[in-house]
């Protein structure tokens, strides 16, 4: 699965709970929100003050890792 900004928080989840880990590094502590799952990242992020390239940058670099 390729994530972009446009990947909405529920299927990042769904896909890979460790991506739950980053996000809340990130500052994105409501990971868990029921609300948040219909949420795409950059809507997320921009909820947090976070810059969505930045965030996406971490969970590819915990991909990257990963493998």
């Amino acid at each position: 699965m390729e994530i972009t900004k446009e990947t909405t928080m529920g299927e990042m989840l769904e896909y890979d709970r460790g991506i739950a880990y980053i996000l809340m590094q990130s500052g994105m502590h409501c990971v868990g929100c029921p609300s948040s799952v219909h949420e795409s990242l950059e809507e997320a992020c921009a909820v947090h003050g976070l810059d969505a390239d930045t965030v996406l940058l971490s969970i590819r670099d915990y991909f990257s890792k990963k493998r």
